[in-house]
Order: C-alpha cells, then structure tokens, then sequence
C-alpha cells in the first residue's frame, strides 16, 4: 500500500511545484493590495467591500464542505478549489477597481500558460507501459488474462484530476488474472490511433480505459464513438462497475 502524504509533504509539493506556488503567491497578493489601498478607500467603498469579502469566506467554506464530500481525489478537489478561488478573487478585485481585477485576470493567464498542475505520482500495482510493452504483454500466453489498461496524457487536465483513481483501483483488484498497465499517449500519440481514442476537440475521450482478455479488447469507456454529447464523470466507481472488477475479484478468489 502506498504511503499517504503527511501535512508536511503537502506543503513542500505547494512550495516547490511551481502550479502551486504562483497561484498561492497571487492569492497572498490580494492582502498586500487589500492593507495598501484602505487608507485610499472611501468609507463607504470600505464597508461594501468588507460585506463582499464576509459573503466570499462563506461561500467558499460552503463549496470546501461539498467538494470535500463529492471528489474522490485530492486532485480534483484542489483543481475545484483554486477555479473558485479564483472567481472570488475576481469579484473582490472587481468591487475595489476594474483595473485591479483585469491585473489579476492577466495574472492567472500567464500561470494558466506557463504551469501546470501536476497529476498523482503513485502507481499503485499498475505498469507504465510503452505501445510496444504493452502489445507485447497481450499477445503473451504466459501473462495475466485480462489487462485493464488507462490511456492518459500529462496535457490533459481530466487526466490530472483523475489520476490517482486507477493507482488505488490497481492495489484493490489487480491479481493473477487481471493486471493494470498506464499508457501516456502524450509520449506516445500513435498509441491513440492504434487503439481508436479521438484526440481531436475538446479530447472528451481522455482518459481512456480498456480491458484486454487474451489480448482482445472487452470493453472500454469512454465508448468509440467521438460525437457524444457527454458522458459521465470518471470515477473509480464508474472503473469498478463498469468493468466489474468486484466480480472478476470474487471469481479469482473463488477459483483458488
């Protein structure tokens, strides 16, 4: 099993990830602007900004209680958090002087281009797999007899925002019969061809899960097909069912 990251840990990622940093600099600057501008501010501006800024601090402690409750990765749960952050922000700076708020609007551009946030390093009990590895390991006789393999790319922010979901499934239900392997197809986007995901638009078939059996492809989700309008958000319980990982888990069981 793998080890959770101590209070200590998260605070040294915040301060060496660049993604992290700036944003929690441009956040802190708001306080340097906030004290420097009072004595400028009109008392009634003052009073108004301070009933915004009270309705800010409890609109984001209500959204912090209900994504803490409906994310399952503290990925996309941070992710959540700083877009919020971020509006808020907005409307604050918006209340004191447009320009301050078009300031902070260039602000979160130049981050949004220059960083980027980083995806979950653990690997549970999957595989890092090139096209050739993996190809390789299906049309083995003496490998698992199901692969469940997630197609991800490091541009992709559903990657990011989902990407300790498949780590932690790996460490549940992978066994004898049934392992796990991670494919970057933004190293490798020939891969993408090869096995039918649709780069193309808004690249809603990212991330990509397939199960293999006897190197044949069972099932996958997103579905081929590249037109649909939406699909449901990927979630380890989606995986689970989907791909009914506690049956193939009780079958294995069973079976020994």
């Amino acid at each position: 099993m793998e080890k959770k990251r101590s209070p200590i840990e998260w605070l040294n990622l915040m301060v060496s990830e660049p993604y992290y940093l700036f944003h929690f600099l441009a956040f802190f600057s708001y306080l340097v602007v906030r004290s420097s501008a009072s004595p400028r501010l009109s008392p009634r501006l003052t009073h108004h900004l301070l009933y915004r800024e009270i309705q800010a601090i409890l609109a984001f402690s209500l959204l912090t209680v209900i994504k803490m409750v409906r994310q399952e990765t503290w990925e996309a749960f941070i992710a959540d958090m700083l877009f919020f952050s971020k509006v808020l922000l907005l409307a604050l700076a918006l209340v004191m002087d447009y320009h301050l708020a078009l300031w902070y609007l260039g602000i979160f551009f130049v981050i949004y281009i220059l960083t980027q946030q980083p995806a979950y390093q653990g690997l549970g009990t999957s595989s890092k797999l090139t096209p050739l590895q993996l190809e390789t390991l299906l049309t083995e006789g003496n490998t698992s007899r199901f692969w469940l393999v997630e197609f991800r790319a490091s541009f992709s922010p559903a990657c990011i925002r989902t990407s300790q979901c498949f780590p932690e499934l790996s460490i549940t239900y992978s066994h004898k019969n049934l392992s796990f392997g991670i494919v970057d197809i933004g190293i490798f986007p020939n891969a993408a061809e090869k096995f039918g995901i649709y780069l193309g638009g808004s690249m809603d078939q990212l991330p990509t899960y397939i199960l293999f059996e006897n190197a044949v492809e069972v099932s996958r989700i997103p579905h081929l097909d590249s037109e649909a309008k939406s699909s449901p958000p990927i979630t380890k319980r989606l995986i689970s069912r989907h791909f009914e990982l506690d049956l193939r888990l009780l079958e294995y069981v069973k079976g020994n």
